[in-house]
């Protein structure tokens, strides 16, 4: 990857001339067989211009999941900068999807009462919920819902490489559903930076704008945009490595008394410390980041842990950190 973004050659994206963005956009539209793709800094930012693109009017309402990335962690920015409401809709537990039912009957008829439905956004993986894949037959019925009332469908893929990888099937399959879907090339895909939107033409030629407001224009591009491309054609594949990694440490703390709140299908494990725990709930952060643990919190107002398992932790790794949570729960 390093090799890549030394090597990488160069120009001002701007105005679409960095040969290594157009690469990496064309690659992600050909997997995704959109027809069209945009290079983001952020995944936060292309969430927020794909919704800004779809939503183009005002008055507009976009349907999200309670627990989403989208309504809890993007600070409200389809509100506060998009000005768009969000209709928000409790996901199912034992799925984390939106219900088919709850969102047919959430669609809004034409009245000067209401904000007009414009969009149905879902995440795949949902990261609060467990990091669950949502399967392709679900992807696809909720796409067939949105097109019967003439609304599109956006997916918040951060994750969408880790679902593709546990359900065996392409990205391309999965997300044919949708309109437009946001891709993360960081995390466990291992690229420092960056994220694609692919969808239509009209879709990401008005998220282009957006982008520019938002202050997402970045020029030699290049230089971030090849280790996407390199983190996409090179660490698809090893994202198994992490499910597996994150199955095998949620059956060692639950062997230790700590409360696995779902079996892992990815590779993000929650859990909370058991019932009666002498070891309380501020200390077990910072007490594994004096072992080099560092531990996800603050979910479920504080009661709940995360683990992310990712391309640079390692099996020895891995061991350790059981070692260290499982030694400070005894």
């Amino acid at each position: 990857m390093m090799a890549a973004i030394a090597n990488a050659p160069l120009g001002d994206d701007v105005m679409g001339e960095d040969p290594s963005v157009l690469k990496l956009e064309g690659t992600l539209s050909s997997r995704f067989n959109k027809e069209a793709a945009l290079f983001f800094p952020t995944g936060t930012m292309s969430n927020l211009a794909a919704i800004m693109s779809h939503c183009d009017t005002r008055a507009s309402e976009v349907m999200v999941g309670a627990q989403s990335h989208l309504c809890l962690f993007e600070q409200g920015n389809i509100s506060t900068l998009g000005g768009i409401h969000s209709r928000q809709i409790v996901e199912c537990p034992e799925t984390a999807t939106l219900p088919l039912k709850s969102v047919a009957a959430t669609f809004r008829d034409d009245d000067p009462h209401y904000p007009r439905t414009k969009l149905v956004c879902i995440e795949n993986t949902h990261n609060v919920m467990g990091g669950v894949p949502l399967p392709k037959s679900y992807v696809d019925s909720m796409g067939d819902l949105c097109k019967s009332h003439n609304v599109p469908l956006h997916i918040d893929g951060a994750r969408i490489f880790n679902a593709s990888v546990a359900l065996n099937t392409s990205v391309g399959d999965l997300c044919d559903g949708a309109a437009s879907v946001s891709v993360c090339l960081s995390k466990g895909l291992g690229s420092p930076v960056g994220s694609v939107l692919v969808g239509t033409k009209e879709i990401i030629d008005l998220a282009r704008r957006a982008r520019k407001a938002c202050g997402g224009g970045m020029r030699q591009a290049g230089v971030i945009a090849s280790a996407g491309l390199y983190a996409v054609e090179n660490n698809v594949e090893r994202l198994r490595e992490d499910h597996e990694r994150a199955a095998w440490l949620a059956g060692e703390l639950r062997k230790s008394g700590y409360e696995i709140e779902r079996e892992p299908e990815t590779n993000i494990v929650f859990f909370r410390l058991p019932e009666g725990s002498k070891l309380q709930y501020d200390d077990l952060v910072p007490k594994c980041g004096l072992e080099g643990v560092k531990l996800g919190s603050g979910y479920s107002a504080g009661t709940k842990f995360r683990v992310a398992l990712h391309k640079n932790v390692d099996d020895k790794q891995v061991q350790h950190a059981a070692a260290v949570m499982c030694g400070l729960l005894k």
